[in-house]
C-alpha cells in the first residue's frame, strides 16, 4: 500500500517539477527559479521553488515548492513535499488560492486557504495557510521569508526562513513540520552557504536535525 501511495507521490512530484520549470509565455519579464542542493551530516535535501505571475500586474500567480530529503546512511528513506497553487490577489498581497500538495506522510490531497505574498529586490515573504480536503482535514501553516540584500552589484547576502507546521483536525495529532534556516553569500546566480534543517514528525513530534552546506542556482 505505501509502495503504491509512494509512487503516485513521485509521479505526481515529477509532473509538477516539469510545469513549474517551463516559463509562462506571457509573463515579462519571467522571475528565476531556484534550485538548491543541501549536503547535510544526516540527509541530502533538494528544494526548487515558482512563483509567477500570467502577465505583468496580474492578479493570478502560481506559486510552486517541490522539496525532496534522502537519509544519506539509506537511500532509501526518503521525504516528499510538493504544492503546486493557483492564486488570486485582492488587495496589497492578500489573497486567495486553490491547489494540490502531495507528500510522504498523507498523500495526494486538493488544497484550498488564504495566502499573503510580498516582495522586493531585498525581501520576499510568503505565507499561507492551507485547508486539506482529506480525510484527516489536515491544516498547514507555511511560511517562506528571505532577506537577500545586495552588498555590490554582483554580489550580496542571502538569508532565508522557511517552515511548515502540519495538524490533523480529526485525529487531533501533529503530522509534520520543520524549521529550515539558510545564511550566504549570492555572487550572480549562483548563492552558497550554512545550512540548517530541523525536522518533527509523527504524533510525538520525533525530531531530527541536520546541519550542513548548501548551494543554489536560480535558473532564469
Amino acid at each position: 500500500m505505501f509502495r503504491n501511495i509512494f509512487n503516485l507521490q513521485t509521479l505526481t512530484a515529477f509532473i509538477f517539477i516539469l510545469i513549474l520549470s517551463k516559463p509562462i509565455s506571457s509573463q515579462v519579464p519571467s522571475p528565476p527559479i531556484p534550485i538548491e542542493l543541501m549536503a547535510g551530516n544526516q540527509d541530502l535535501y533538494f528544494q526548487m521553488v515558482v512563483k509567477k505571475s500570467f502577465k505583468p500586474q496580474s492578479a493570478f500567480q502560481f506559486f510552486g515548492l517541490s522539496t525532496y530529503t534522502s537519509a544519506i546512511k539509506d537511500l532509501q528513506s526518503t521525504d516528499l513535499i510538493s504544492i503546486g497553487q493557483l492564486s488570486y490577489t485582492l488587495s496589497k498581497g492578500f489573497g486567495a488560492f486553490v491547489g494540490a500538495d502531495v507528500n510522504s506522510f498523507s498523500g495526494l490531497s486538493i488544497i484550498a486557504g488564504p495566502q499573503h505574498n510580498f516582495a522586493n529586490a531585498k525581501w520576499l515573504a510568503i505565507t499561507t495557510t492551507s485547508f486539506f480536503l482529506n480525510d484527516d482535514a489536515d491544516i498547514k501553516f507555511f511560511g517562506l521569508y528571505e532577506f537577500k540584500p545586495k552588498i555590490t552589484e554582483q554580489i550580496g547576502l542571502y538569508t532565508r526562513i522557511q517552515s511548515i507546521y502540519n495538524f490533523s483536525l480529526e485525529n487531533n495529532g501533529h503530522n509534520v513540520s520543520y524549521i529550515y534556516l539558510r545564511a550566504g553569500i549570492k555572487v550572480k546566480s549562483m548563492i552558497f552557504g550554512a545550512a540548517v534543517n530541523l525536522n518533527w514528525s509523527g504524533p510525538n513530534k520525533l525530531f531530527q536535525e541536520n546541519y550542513g552546506l548548501f548551494v543554489r542556482y536560480e535558473l532564469k
